[in-house]
């Protein structure tokens, strides 16, 4: 009876539980079946986010590499969302390739991404940089393509072998990383054995010391530029043979004089003087910016045998600044060659202002000369900064191929202390003014060849021997030779600007 009773209770437990099976599983399909299959997200608003804004492939190689950084994709929204596009930029001509979830292509369409999930895209980049004509820096990008929005990651892989200096570091108010390239208390020199390539802003820290010897190429990928911080230094040695070049990243011919390539070298007040000597600065947003942060300044920025030229704002700009320059050029902005701003201290001579720019309209004088400056708040309000300036300009040429190249803004609330000895201006201003020493008025230079920067004087140039002896005589540095080394002391005068015509025969 007890093994009869035990029997019927399982046979009855069995149909029980086997009747619960059956009911879940109909509840089950009857919920999944009745559920609705998550909708796509199609508003703009659904966008992606990624790990990094850039895969950045850092080794340095001495023979053919290949090396592979891996991007991970979020999809941050409460809808899946469908990628309708990803892709290299360069496509099929790119360095870079790219396998997206297990599939490797160039392009590939359609990719669905589930709320709060992620992708992996690896990314590989091979190249030769012992091959001297591939660029310093091989960039790309993935774009990606989702409800309408194009967002994109930047690819950068060395493509020739040199010092780089990519920033990291993020400092608020500073749009773009930077990197120490010389910290506190540092004496760093860069010698010529390979060029030197800035991604992103380098910098030299308060106390430390840049030393950039003859014949080092300094490149700057764009938007990159290089920041002399209060306190440090920089020490340009350039030799006339051997001269210090300042340009962008890119090697190309078409580039060769394209203006806005970088962005600038901003110097702060130093613990000794910045200086320059054969120097050129070309291609970028603005060549030099020179501005204090504090009224105590007491250093000076020289330059010598310097040329700034091909920027897509202003050659020279400066804030409150003491500079001593001589036999330099400062050619060819889409503004102005020197924008000297809020006072300050300046002595120029034997310098050439030629500004012939074609690349788009023109319409700011090529030098400019204020005491004051006017910046607005993040309300949209004025904020004005006064200082008294005192300038000196001696055998000087300012001209360009507007009828008018001089600006002068003076507010008189400070000093507007200005002189000019022996220079010659395409103005249609009066220069019946006691700032005025001996100068001359439209003579015309007659350069040699603006359209490519030569701006050394041609045969029977009007400002040939117009220069004075006293200018040199009174100079702070030793200026009886012009930017290419011709003596200014072996015929009747000195000519203006920093190059002494000499006939073809007797060039150096």
């Amino acid at each position: 009876m007890f093994i009869y009773l035990c029997r019927n209770f399982q046979n009855a437990m069995s149909s029980r539980i086997f009747q619960f099976i059956i009911l879940f599983t109909t509840i089950y399909l009857l919920f999944t079946s009745c559920r609705k299959e998550e909708t796509i997200g199609t508003s703009p608003d659904y966008t992606l986010e990624f790990s990094t804004d850039t895969l950045i492939f850092d080794t340095v190689f001495t023979t053919v590499g290949s090396t592979m950084r891996t991007l991970k994709v979020y999809n941050r929204n409460d809808k899946k969302v469908n990628i309708s596009r990803i892709r290299l930029a360069e496509g099929s001509q790119s360095n870079y390739e790219m396998n997206v979830n297990g599939t490797a292509a160039t392009s590939i369409q359609n990719i669905e991404l589930e709320s709060n999930d992620s992708l992996f895209i690896f990314v590989r980049v091979t190249v030769d940089p012992t091959q001297n004509n591939a660029p310093l820096i091989i960039s790309d990008s993935i774009l990606f393509e989702t409800n309408g929005n194009l967002q994109d990651i930047d690819l950068v892989a060395w493509g020739q072998d040199a010092h780089f200096f990519v920033g990291t570091d993020k400092l608020p108010g500073l749009s773009y990383p930077y990197t120490i390239v010389a910290g506190e208390n540092e004496n760093i020199t860069w010698e010529d054995d390979k060029p030197y390539v800035i991604y992103g802003w380098a910098v030299v820290d308060s106390t430390g010391i840049l030393n950039i010897g003859p014949g080092c190429n300094i490149h700057f990928h764009q938007n990159s530029g290089l920041w002399i911080y209060r306190g440090g230094s920089i020490q340009v040695n350039g030799l006339k043979d051997s001269v210090v070049t300042f340009q962008g990243d890119r090697l190309e011919y078409e580039y060769r004089d394209l203006p806005g390539q970088w962005d600038r070298i901003w110097i702060n007040e130093g613990s000794i003087n910045n200086s320059f000597n054969y120097a050129v600065i070309k291609n970028g947003f603005i060549g030099l910016q020179a501005e204090i942060t504090r009224e105590d300044m007491g250093n000076t920025l020289i330059l010598q045998n310097t040329t700034i030229q091909n920027m897509s704002r202003w050659g020279l700009f400066t804030i409150s600044y003491r500079i001593v320059a001589v036999n330099s050029v400062f050619a060819n902005c889409a503004e102005n060659t020197a924008f000297i701003t809020v006072g300050g201290s300046y002595d120029f001579r034997h310098c050439t202002f030629a500004n012939y720019w074609n690349q788009s309209v023109r319409l700011d004088p090529s030098f400019a000369l204020s005491n004051n400056l006017t910046v607005f708040d993040a309300d949209g309000n004025p904020i004005t900064y006064l200082g008294d300036l005192n300038a000196y300009f001696g055998n000087c040429i300012i001209y360009g191929n507007l009828d008018e190249e001089l600006l002068f803004s003076e507010e008189s609330a400070a000093d507007f202390e200005v002189t000019f000895e022996s220079c010659d201006f395409r103005t249609e201003e009066s220069l019946d003014n006691e700032r005025y020493i001996d100068c001359y008025k439209n003579l015309g230079p007659k350069f040699i060849d603006v359209a490519i920067n030569n701006y050394r004087l041609d045969t029977l140039s009007p400002v040939s021997d117009k220069g004075k002896m006293e200018v040199i005589n009174a100079s702070l540095i030793d200026i009886t030779t012009d930017f290419d080394g011709n003596s200014r002391m072996a015929d009747e005068a000195p000519d203006l600007g920093a190059f002494e015509f000499v006939p073809v025969t007797k060039r150096r």
